[in-house]
Protein backbone atom coordinates (compact mmCIF):
# COMPACT_ATOMS: atom_id res chain seq x y z
CA UNK A 1 0.00 0.00 0.00
CA UNK A 2 2.74 2.79 0.56
CA UNK A 3 4.46 2.25 -3.08
CA UNK A 4 0.78 3.17 -4.53
CA UNK A 5 -0.49 5.66 -2.26
CA UNK A 6 3.23 7.50 -3.12
CA UNK A 7 2.57 6.68 -6.71
CA UNK A 8 -1.09 8.33 -6.78
CA UNK A 9 0.01 11.03 -4.29
CA UNK A 10 3.73 11.99 -6.41
CA UNK A 11 2.77 11.04 -9.68
CA UNK A 12 -1.42 10.58 -10.66
CA UNK A 13 -1.17 13.46 -13.10
CA UNK A 14 1.88 12.34 -14.50
CA UNK A 15 2.04 9.95 -17.77
CA UNK A 16 2.78 6.46 -17.15
CA UNK A 17 6.20 6.68 -17.71
CA UNK A 18 6.30 9.01 -14.81
CA UNK A 19 4.52 6.77 -12.48
CA UNK A 20 6.90 4.28 -13.32
CA UNK A 21 10.08 6.26 -12.63
CA UNK A 22 8.45 6.91 -9.15
CA UNK A 23 8.23 3.22 -7.80
CA UNK A 24 11.41 3.19 -9.86
CA UNK A 25 13.02 5.85 -7.82
CA UNK A 26 11.30 4.03 -4.39
CA UNK A 27 12.00 0.75 -5.40
CA UNK A 28 15.79 1.53 -6.35
CA UNK A 29 15.90 2.90 -2.61
CA UNK A 30 14.83 0.18 -1.05
CA UNK A 31 17.69 -1.43 -2.87
CA UNK A 32 20.13 0.85 -1.89
CA UNK A 33 22.27 0.08 1.53
CA UNK A 34 21.64 4.40 2.15
CA UNK A 35 17.80 4.08 2.60
CA UNK A 36 15.67 1.72 4.84
CA UNK A 37 15.21 -1.60 3.37
CA UNK A 38 11.57 -1.36 3.04
CA UNK A 39 9.32 0.39 0.86
CA UNK A 40 7.06 2.05 3.58
CA UNK A 41 10.40 2.49 5.95
CA UNK A 42 11.59 4.67 2.45
CA UNK A 43 8.56 6.54 1.84
CA UNK A 44 8.00 7.42 5.43
CA UNK A 45 11.95 8.66 5.96
CA UNK A 46 12.44 11.83 6.82
CA UNK A 47 16.20 13.11 7.17
CA UNK A 48 16.47 16.10 10.11
CA UNK A 49 13.04 16.33 9.92
CA UNK A 50 12.10 16.99 6.48
CA UNK A 51 10.17 14.01 4.43
CA UNK A 52 11.83 12.86 1.31
CA UNK A 53 8.72 12.38 -0.30
CA UNK A 54 6.24 15.40 0.52
CA UNK A 55 3.05 14.09 0.56
CA UNK A 56 3.94 12.28 3.47
CA UNK A 57 4.37 15.24 5.74
CA UNK A 58 2.55 18.47 3.99
CA UNK A 59 -0.02 17.96 7.05
CA UNK A 60 -2.81 17.22 4.35
CA UNK A 61 -4.73 13.94 4.44
CA UNK A 62 -2.74 10.71 2.92
CA UNK A 63 -6.79 9.44 1.91
CA UNK A 64 -6.68 8.96 -1.73
CA UNK A 65 -9.45 10.51 -3.17
CA UNK A 66 -9.93 9.89 -6.97
CA UNK A 67 -10.82 6.18 -6.64
CA UNK A 68 -9.70 5.59 -10.47
CA UNK A 69 -6.61 7.23 -10.06
CA UNK A 70 -5.64 5.05 -6.84
CA UNK A 71 -6.89 1.95 -8.42
CA UNK A 72 -4.45 2.54 -11.30
CA UNK A 73 -2.03 3.30 -9.06
CA UNK A 74 -2.39 -0.21 -6.36
CA UNK A 75 -2.07 -1.75 -10.00
CA UNK A 76 1.13 -0.22 -11.08
CA UNK A 77 2.68 -1.10 -7.46
CA UNK A 78 1.67 -4.49 -7.33
CA UNK A 79 2.89 -4.95 -11.28
CA UNK A 80 6.54 -3.26 -10.52
CA UNK A 81 7.13 -5.27 -7.11
CA UNK A 82 6.09 -8.49 -9.48
CA UNK A 83 7.61 -7.74 -12.41
CA UNK A 84 9.68 -4.15 -11.05
CA UNK A 85 13.44 -5.46 -13.03
CA UNK A 86 11.20 -6.31 -16.38
CA UNK A 87 9.45 -2.53 -16.22
CA UNK A 88 11.79 0.31 -16.18
CA UNK A 89 12.54 3.40 -17.90
CA UNK A 90 15.12 4.71 -15.23
CA UNK A 91 17.70 2.34 -14.25
CA UNK A 92 18.94 0.92 -11.04
CA UNK A 93 21.01 4.28 -10.00
CA UNK A 94 18.01 6.62 -9.49
CA UNK A 95 17.25 7.62 -6.52
CA UNK A 96 16.02 11.19 -6.33
CA UNK A 97 13.76 13.12 -8.25
CA UNK A 98 12.14 16.36 -8.23
CA UNK A 99 9.31 18.42 -9.86
CA UNK A 100 9.90 21.00 -11.76
CA UNK A 101 9.07 23.74 -9.79
CA UNK A 102 11.38 23.29 -7.27
CA UNK A 103 15.25 24.22 -6.79
CA UNK A 104 16.56 21.48 -4.12
CA UNK A 105 19.92 22.39 -3.04
CA UNK A 106 20.99 18.62 -3.03
CA UNK A 107 20.24 18.56 -7.15
CA UNK A 108 23.56 20.50 -7.69
CA UNK A 109 25.62 18.20 -5.70
CA UNK A 110 28.37 16.89 -7.65
CA UNK A 111 27.24 13.27 -6.88
CA UNK A 112 23.88 14.00 -8.54
CA UNK A 113 23.29 13.63 -11.98
CA UNK A 114 20.37 14.46 -14.19
CA UNK A 115 18.86 11.65 -16.13
CA UNK A 116 15.76 12.53 -17.45
CA UNK A 117 12.75 14.88 -17.25
CA UNK A 118 9.46 12.72 -17.23
CA UNK A 119 6.38 14.94 -17.23
CA UNK A 120 7.10 17.95 -14.33
CA UNK A 121 9.53 16.06 -12.48
CA UNK A 122 13.58 16.03 -13.28
CA UNK A 123 15.40 12.34 -11.85
CA UNK A 124 18.78 11.99 -10.89
CA UNK A 125 21.19 9.08 -10.90
CA UNK A 126 23.53 9.29 -7.23
CA UNK A 127 27.54 8.89 -8.72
Amino acid sequence: MCLAVAIYFESRSEPIQGKIAVAEVILNRVESSKYPDDICGVVKQQSRGICQFSFYCDGKSDRPRNHRAYLRSMYLAELMIEEGDYITVLGKGVTHYHAEYVDPYWCKSPTMTRVAKIGKHFFYETK
